[in-house]
């Protein structure tokens, strides 16, 4: 299922206004509708483009987590967290900690297991 943003926005990939923060819009809108695979691969190409845009890693770590990818989502998340410390957006930093803290002990217990 396509929604019409998500239609309106693919018009312009390969355009000027092709960009870090339109892979972002687009990652965004894919998730809203549960289509993370999308997501992942949109938002990563977003902090392709712009290395150090904190709220793609955010996003990309929440899609790698729903495409149950829990390690691709901490590296997102760590690497994020990097990002936004470096930029002041330690509202973002915080955000991201609590959930790359939620993905290791997850992992933690799956070894365990």
């Amino acid at each position: 299922m396509t929604s019409t943003v998500i239609a309106n926005l693919q018009t312009l990939i390969g355009t000027p206004r092709d960009g870090a923060l339109l892979r972002f819009s687009l990652g965004n809108e894919y998730l809203k509708i549960g289509d993370a695979h999308n997501a992942q691969l949109q938002l990563a190409e977003a902090v392709a483009r712009d290395p150090a845009y904190s709220a793609a890693w955010k996003l990309l770590g929440k899609a790698y987590t729903e495409t149950g990818r829990p390690q691709a989502a901490l590296e997102a998340y760590l690497q994020g967290i990097v990002v936004a410390q470096k930029k002041g957006d330690m509202q973002a930093a915080k955000e991201m900690t609590v959930f790359a803290r939620r993905i290791q002990k997850q992992l933690e217990t799956d070894r365990s297991s």
